[in-house]
């Protein structure tokens, strides 16, 4: 839904010159223009207005000086820096841009009709007099000579099976003499009297093909040939009655551009590259209106020119001219621009082209030597509304018509429109009035120079008719007209006041929010036009600071927005680079647009990013658009490959995308969907919220975690706006303790983190309690159901009280209208909850009329249902409960209920409260000074000692008068007090009693020694007092245990050692190449080359150098610790080497010092047949040992500690290797403070 924008018009009248110009070319590495006449060839830079270089044709003979010649071709060939032109004469000349030279390459004696390049310009292709084409090299060597009228189809002909052959077909009443009888070709009406029958070349894209469109000599009729780059025929057209002579290759090679007259119409069609016709589109001309001089497509494909001139002349003998310029979208054909010359013969065009370097610019060179450039952009006319009554109007050029689109009413895909607006004149410019509540108005300018205003509610047409000249910008300044209407007549607009703007502006934007308009020209820079005083003026445009600000590059798009508070023109650039001011935000944007405080861009990585500019500065815009969204970010959305901005409907959620094959898509950008909602919560608009939440699915419990405070004050409100069961049940169900403000839709930084309102319970049931409770006191039985909802969605559900109110509406059933039913609110809570579980909770109230209604609105089978339920009624209360509370595993009320039940019962729930080890409940429910009580303590105390906890079990066998149980309790457990305590109670004869305190002081030394591994000591005294009972118990476990420890302890220090040692290796390679490349770059006297040795570390030069006079004064115990910190194990350290050999050192003294532990533990495996046990661990320590025996010459070479090195080794300490080290270093301090004196 693009328009196409003219930015600037340069026209030069600087160059004249005698005849007119006949053919045109643009040097694509300058700009300049090449122009070849009846006389000369010229090189022209319009911008300047100067003659660069020029040559005359008709001095050198290759045109005749009476002007009567004719040249048929020109080239700009940019690798030879010259041009190249063929006459009629058969000339083919190169033209030396450098020297300005003329030198012919060759000449045909028949004459020449057309040259045409390839677009790679290594081939050039030669229509003669003779109807023949030659094809040569680029250093005009030939390649071929074939004729332009072949009988031949070409290599692509059709290839038929039969199928749909007239011999094949049935031909009813005809007869098989149809099938037989022969075709006659059809009749085709020769080319036009106009058309000046010589051939027309053009190549497609790749250069891989060219056609050509020539009167066919039996016919009359143009034909179009399809040629490759061997000069091989591929393809001849179908005969097309009132083909033309225009003739243009799609640079993207899919389509062959022509014109054909139709009896009722005149049309541009398509071929494709095998002949055949493939689409059209019918120009806005009567069947002899006008022709078709010429097609030419601009280098990207996108825009096609027709060129046209009426057929018949005017009462003042002159004909009018157009250039017409085309897009295609979804199929259909726009008219965007309309560039009308007048009947003026002399500013009529006499050639025209593509720039072949900037897509959107059109050179044109009138007979009268004029030069026009004109440079378009693309533009999205759309209202530019913040506020809801704009109903986000785009508007679409199509020839004579605007189609207006009002994307807040529907979404209507083009070319089909919300409706359109029909005027007398082709529509050049569309734009919206920029007013607040006036913004559905729209002006339109025509290409004769109209204005037509148009209000919403019927429309009103004040035209002016523009002063000639005014539309063409003049090359160093422009005229900004403030139009109003006339005081004399409504319908006419007149020039309120004119500003001269220095140079030349390319566009204009206005803000509706504060009134800025301000003004781009041609190189970029900005100014702010100062129109609401009686005097308009402009100025620069400048920052916060004072600095002027501009763009780098000019801006094809350009938009006012605020960021930071600070009012900023963003820019766009036909190379995507997205820039505020002179910023450069992003290099990768294809579209964006502003709306409200939204900076909405998409992107060439095919992504839509939604920025909040309030809440962002430039840099922060930077950073954002340099990002990949991380995940939940609500900005970044994925989007179709090709997507552009439409429209942002203001105040609402919706963005308007336009695919690259021009149909629509309709998305709701995360960010602005939620910052709507925001507005929405905040302003307390609830079912807006909820009805956009959930049409968009957007988690509903955003509306409480958006601000809990508001919500809980405002229940009633939330509650009156939803003003449906359904929306209200909907919000409950999807209530679920997440926070979705710090999840799924993070709120934005500046806004304030929301605390929670009742601190210490969970959300869900807040909501639920607060919703319960206000519909309860609002109309109970119209919110029957949500109430329901509210009891079953708590985090615990409330079950019983759902059911409990179900069957009270069905006893009591309300007479208000509208309230539910029973069976109703039944079917609506097996909705919610399964029937299985529902019936269950049903059985748990007791309430068999309940459990009845539930089980009949069920699937259950009453066969299943009813004989349990009969058998419960048998029963006696309690015990039906009971047997209920059982059947549903609520173990404690069964046994609550069955502790009711009488004494005949007691046996059952002493049974009950062993299977399910309910002890301390059952002791609560009998009273201490009953039988049941003992009882259950007993089996209480059995537990226990089952449990290991002897001692409880002896305290509580004492507690309920059984002393001799809790004897043997304590006693087991060594507990000796409360044995000696429990034995004088009974009482024990003394002999018994002494007999008992000598075996409870002798079990206690045994486990003391068996925990401290004194393996011997322990069992001689087992021997000794006969307690062979604690062998099983005590000893062979820990014995066990011990074996387990040992491996594990020795595993980990071989582990240790054998990392250790292989770092040490890397260390000393390191520093030995330190020390070498030391001595390679020092002297040899270098003092500091010693201390590299295969055992030391680089002292001179570390931060530990110089630490001897500072810990001189220290104590010697922090002496002792400072030089330990020096020996760090970390990676790089300065003394890494030293501490990894002390960390060695360790291991292996810790290893050996094991070995009358491990032996003292196999002698006593061996003894009990832990056989396997006791091997195992010998071989870990074997090898273990053998170990670290084996890298001791490693990690302490021989000749070590004979060196200069500190002594080190398994039996040294940190101690003694910083003292050994310190003392090294003395003699060498002493002897440097010598040398000093």
């Amino acid at each position: 839904m693009r328009n196409l924008k003219l930015l600037k018009s340069l026209r030069s009248s600087e160059l004249q010159g005698p005849g007119s110009p006949q053919c045109f070319a643009v040097r694509a590495d300058t700009g300049s223009l090449l122009v070849a006449s009846h006389y000369s060839i010229t090189e022209y830079d319009p911008r300047t207005g100067q003659v660069v270089t020029e040559a005359s044709l008709t001095a050198e003979g290759f045109l005749p000086e009476d002007g009567s010649g004719v040249v048929v071709g020109l080239q700009d060939l940019a690798e030879l820096e010259s041009a190249c032109l063929a006459t009629a004469g058969g000339d083919v000349v190169l033209f030396n841009l450098n020297t300005c030279q003329l030198e012919c390459f060759g000449s045909v004696d028949s004459g020449l009709t057309s040259m045409s390049w390839s677009p790679d310009e290594e081939l050039v292709v030669l229509t003669t007099g003779q109807e023949t084409i030659i094809m040569m090299t680029k250093d005009f060597e030939p390649i071929t000579e074939v004729g332009i009228h072949q009988d031949d189809f070409g290599e692509g002909k059709f290839i038929t099976v039969g199928w749909g052959k007239k011999e094949t077909q049935f031909h009813g009443s005809e007869g098989k003499q149809a099938a037989q009888r022969k075709q006659t070709h059809m009749y085709q009406n020769p080319a036009a009297v106009w058309d000046d029958r010589r051939p027309r070349v053009t190549w497609r894209g790749d250069g891989q093909l060219f056609a050509v469109s020539a009167i066919c000599l039996q016919t009359g009729a143009r034909k179009v040939r399809v040629w490759n780059r061997e000069g091989v025929l591929q393809a001849t057209s179908e005969p097309i009655n009132g083909l033309e002579q225009a003739l243009c290759w799609k640079p993207s090679g899919s389509l062959i551009a022509s014109t054909q007259r139709h009896p009722n119409k005149h049309s541009v069609v398509f071929m494709e590259k095998n002949g055949l016709l493939h689409g059209d589109f019918t120009l806005p001309f009567s069947k002899d209106q006008s022709k078709v001089k010429d097609l030419l497509w601009n280098s990207d494909s996108t825009i096609l020119a027709v060129w046209l001139e009426d057929m018949s002349a005017g009462e003042d003998k002159q004909v009018n001219t157009y250039i017409q310029l085309w897009m295609v979208g979804n199929y259909h054909w726009y008219l965007k621009q309309s560039l009308d010359f007048g009947r003026d013969s002399q500013k009529a065009p006499a050639c025209v082209c593509w720039d072949p370097e900037r897509p959107l610019r059109l050179h044109v060179m009138t007979r009268s030597w004029t030069s026009i450039t004109y440079d378009w952009g693309y533009t999205t006319e759309r209202s530019p509304g913040l506020d809801a009554a704009d109903n986000a109007n785009v508007a679409v050029i199509d020839g004579d018509k605007i189609l207006v689109t009002t994307f807040r009413q529907c979404v209507v895909p083009p070319p089909m429109c919300s409706f359109e607006l029909q005027l007398a004149s082709p529509v050049n410019q569309v734009t919206f009035l920029c007013q607040p509540q006036r913004t559905n108005q729209l002006a339109a300018l025509t290409s004769d120079g109209q204005i037509s205003v148009y209000s919403q509610g019927g429309l009103y047409n004040v035209s002016l008719k523009l002063l000639e000249g005014i539309c063409g910008l003049l090359p160093t300044s422009s005229t900004i007209l403030m139009l109003r209407s006339s005081q004399d007549a409504d319908d006419t607009l007149t020039v309120r006041s004119e500003t001269e703007v220095d140079g030349v502006v390319v566009s204009m934007v206005h803000c509706s929010q504060t009134g800025t308009v301000a003004l781009q020209l041609e190189d970029g820079q900005i100014r702010k036009l100062l129109w609401d005083c009686p005097k308009p003026s402009v100025e620069d445009w400048r920052d916060s600071s004072g600095c002027s600000i501009n763009f780098p590059v000019p801006c094809v798009q350009t938009a006012l927005c605020s960021i930071s508070g600070e009012e900023c023109l963003l820019g766009l650039t036909d190379r995507s680079h997205l820039y505020a001011g002179d910023t450069e935000l992003a290099s990768n944007i294809s579209s964006f647009a502003v709306c409200n405080d939204f900076l909405l861009i998409t992107t060439h990585s095919h992504t839509c990013r939604c920025l909040q500019l309030s809440m962002l500065s430039v840099k922060g815009l930077q950073a954002a658009l340099a990002s990949d969204g991380g995940q939940n970010d609500e900005t970044l959305r994925r989007v179709e490959r090709g997507s552009r901005i439409v429209t942002v409907v203001p105040q609402d959620t919706r963005v308007i995308l336009q695919m690259p094959r021009g149909n629509l898509e309709t998305v709701h950008h995360r960010a602005l969907l939620l910052a709507q909602l925001r507005k929405w919560l905040d302003s307390l608009r609830f079912r807006d919220a909820f009805e956009c939440m959930r049409k968009l699915r957007i988690n509903l419990n955003f509306i409480y975690d958006h601000n809990p405070k508001i919500f809980l004050e405002n229940i009633e409100t939330v509650i009156t706006q939803l003003n449906s069961i359904n929306h209200i049940n909907l919000f409950l169900t999807e209530l679920k303790e997440e926070d979705t403000t710090s999840s799924m839709y993070p709120r934005p930084e500046s806004s304030p983190v929301q605390i929670q309102p009742v601190p210490g319970q969970k959300k869900v049931d807040v909501v639920c309690d607060a919703l319960r409770s206000t519909m309860e006191s609002m109309d109970p039985n119209r919110f029957f159901l949500p109430i329901l909802t509210a009891h079953v969605k708590k985090t615990v559900p409330e079950l019983e009280i759902a059911l409990q109110k179900v069957h009270e509406l069905r006893v009591n059933p309300p007479e208000a209208p509208g309230a539910v039913s029973a069976e109703e609110a039944l079917k609506y809570l097996l909705f919610l909850v399964n029937v299985n579980d529902l019936y269950d909770h049903s059985l748990g109230t007791y309430d068999f009329d309940l459990v009845l209604m539930v089980a009949e609105k069920s699937q259950k089978d009453p066969k299943e249902y009813l004989p349990f339920l009969n058998m419960l009624k048998s029963l006696e209360p309690n015990y039906q409960r009971y047997t209920i509370d059982k059947h549903l595993k609520r173990y404690r009320k069964a046994l609550h209920h069955l502790s009711k039940c009488g004494e005949e019962h007691f046996l059952e729930a002493l049974q009950l409260v062993k299977e399910q080890k309910l002890y301390s409940e059952a002791l609560r429910l009998y009273t201490t000074d009953s039988p049941h009580y003992k009882a259950l303590s007993c089996a209480y105390a059995q537990h226990l000692v089952e449990q290991q906890q002897a001692e409880q079990a002896g305290l509580l066998l004492w507690r309920c008068r059984e002393p001799a149980g809790a004897l043997q309790a304590f006693a087991s457990s060594s507990s000796w007090r409360n044995a000696i305590c429990v034995a004088q109670q009974i009482p024990l004869p003394p002999d018994q009693l002494a007999l008992l305190a000598r075996d409870l002081d002798c079990e206690e030394a045994i486990l003391a020694l068996i925990t401290g591994a004194v393996w011997e000591e322990a069992l001689r005294l087992i021997y000794m007092h006969n307690r062979q009972d604690i062998t099983e118990t005590n000893l062979k476990p820990a014995l066990l245990d011990a074996v387990s420890t040992q491996t594990a302890f020795l595993e980990a220090q071989v582990a240790t050692f054998t990392r250790h040692r292989a770092r040490l290796a890397v260390v000393r390679e390191q520093k030995e190449k330190a020390r070498l490349d030391m001595l390679d770059e020092d002297c040899p006297d270098c003092p500091d080359a010693e201390l590299y040795s295969e055992a030391s570390s680089v002292m001179t030069g570390s931060k530990y150098s110089h630490s001897n006079s500072r810990i001189s004064s220290r104590s010697s115990k922090n002496r002792r610790k400072a030089e330990r910190k020096k020996l760090s194990l970390k990676e790089g350290s300065p003394m890494e080497d030293r501490a990894l050999m002390y960390a060695l050192g360790e291991i292996i003294t810790t290893v050996d010092k094991m070995r009358e532990e491990v032996h003292n533990l196999l002698k006593a495996l061996v003894l009990f047949q832990f056989d396997k046990q006791a091997e195992k661990l010998q071989l870990a320590y074997e090898e273990a040992l053998q170990t670290m025996e084996a890298a001791v010459p490693e990690v302490w070479p021989e000749g070590l500690q004979n060196s200069q090195a500190p002594l080190t080794g398994p039996n040294t300490t940190a101690n003694s290797i910083m003292a050994s080290f310190q003392q090294q270093q003395r003699p060498a301090a002493s002897q440097q403070g010598q040398l000093n004196v």
